[in-house]
C-alpha cells in the first residue's frame, strides 16, 4: 500500500466533502441529546428505554468515514515502483566460439556449458525483447538478427561450431552494426529501443594482438560507449583450462582483466563465471535487468480492497448495533 506518489492527488478534495460527513455526524448527535434532555421525562426514560450503547453506537459512523477515507486515497491514483516487462528492447548476445571453448575445466565443455546457459536465457527472456546473436573466433558472423522469435536464437546456439582465433572487437563491432540497423528500422517518434551487448568469452583476443587497434576489443567498447550501448561481459573458466591443438596441449586460462576492461569502457558490467552454475547465475541475473524495468505502476486495488471491506464492516455493524430489541 504505497502513498509515495499519486497520479491524479486532486481527489484529495474529496477529504474535504469526508470531514463534512463526520462534523455532520458529531454535530447530529449532540443536537439529539438536546431535544432528547429538553423534552423527555428522565425518570420514566431510565425505567422503560433499553440501557446505553456507549460509545459502541458510533463504531458504524466510524468505519463509513474510514471507508470514504481509504476509497478517497483509491481514487486520488496511488503509485508505487514496480518489475514489469519491457515492451521494447535489443539486446545482441555475443558467444565466443574459439577453439579453447573446447577446454573441459568447465564440465562436460566450455561451449556445453556456455550452450545450455545461453538457451536458458534466450528462452526465458520476456516476450517484449528483440534478442539476436552472434558468433566470433578468427571473425564474426550473425546467426541471427535481433527477433522476438526464440525459436530461431535456440536453435542457432545448439549449432554453433567452433573455430580458430578470438577476435573479440570483431564480435561487438558487428553486434553494433546489428543494432543500429535494427533501430533504423524500429525507432519511430520514441527513437530506438535501448540496447545491450551481452558477451561471453574465455579467452584474452588474438585477433588483433592490440586490443586497441582499430578492430580490437578496447576500441569496440569505446564504440558502444559512444552508441550508448552498454556491454555486459562474462568471463567464463578457468586459470587451469587447456586443448589440445594439433596434437599439442595448449593452456587457455580465462582472461578476466581484457573483459572487464571492456565492460568499463563501454559502461557495462563484468561478471565472472567459474563453473557452469555460476554462468547459470550471472545469466539469470542478466535475464531479471534486461527483461525487466523499474517503473510507477498503479497501486489502488490495495485501497480499494480495504476500503470496500470496511465500507461492508460498517453496514453491517450498523444494522446490527441499530437494532432495538430489548
Amino acid at each position: 500500500m504505497s502513498l509515495t506518489g499519486f497520479a491524479s492527488p486532486w481527489w484529495f478534495l474529496l477529504l474535504l466533502a469526508v470531514v463534512a460527513v463526520a462534523v455532520g455526524y458529531v454535530l447530529s448527535q449532540r443536537a439529539r441529546r438536546k431535544r432528547t434532555m429538553r423534552f423527555a421525562n428522565l425518570e420514566l426514560l431510565d425505567k422503560i428505554a433499553p440501557k446505553s450503547q456507549g460509545w459502541v453506537r458510533h463504531v458504524p459512523a466510524i468505519l463509513i468515514v474510514l471507508s470514504l477515507l481509504v476509497l478517497t486515497v483509491a481514487l486520488a491514483g496511488p503509485t508505487a515502483e514496480q518489475k514489469v516487462p519491457r515492451n521494447r528492447a535489443t539486446v545482441m548476445l555475443v558467444i565466443d566460439t574459439s577453439l579453447s571453448m573446447e577446454a573441459t575445466d568447465v564440465a562436460p565443455t566450455r561451449l556445453k556449458a556456455a550452450q545450455e546457459s545461453a538457451r536458458s536465457f534466450a528462452q526465458n527472456m520476456t516476450p517484449g525483447v528483440n534478442l539476436g546473436l552472434i558468433s566470433f573466433a578468427g571473425t564474426a558472423t550473425v546467426l541471427v538478427a535481433p527477433t522476438t522469435d526464440r525459436g530461431g536464437v535456440v536453435k542457432a546456439i545448439d549449432n554453433l561450431k567452433l573455430a580458430q582465433s578470438t577476435a573479440t572487437g570483431e564480435g561487438i563491432f558487428a553486434a553494433l552494426q546489428s543494432i543500429e540497423s535494427f533501430s533504423a528500422i524500429v525507432g519511430g517518434a520514441e527513437g530506438p529501443p535501448p540496447a545491450r551487448i551481452v558477451l561471453m568469452s574465455d579467452g584474452k583476443q588474438t585477433v588483433p594482438d592490440d586490443l586497441y587497434a582499430p578492430r580490437g576489443g578496447y576500441t569496440a567498447a569505446q564504440a558502444a560507449k559512444q552508441a550508448q550501448v552498454p556491454i555486459s561481459s562474462i568471463s567464463f573458466g578457468t586459470t587451469h583450462g587447456s586443448v589440445d591443438i594439433d596434437g599439442k596441449p595448449q593452456d587457455v586460462k580465462v582472461d578476466d582483466e581484457s573483459l572487464e576492461e571492456i565492460a568499463r569502457l563501454s559502461g557495462g558490467d563484468f561478471y565472472k563465471a567459474a563453473s557452469a552454475d555460476e554462468l547459470k547465475r550471472v545469466y539469470n541475473d542478466l535475464g531479471e535487468q534486461i527483461g525487466y524495468e523499474l517503473k510507477d505502476a498503479d497501486a489502488s486495488r490495495p485501497w480499494v480492497i480495504i476500503g470496500t471491506l470496511v465500507l461492508m464492516i460498517g453496514a453491517a455493524a450498523s444494522l446490527f448495533l441499530g437494532q432495538r430489541l430489548p
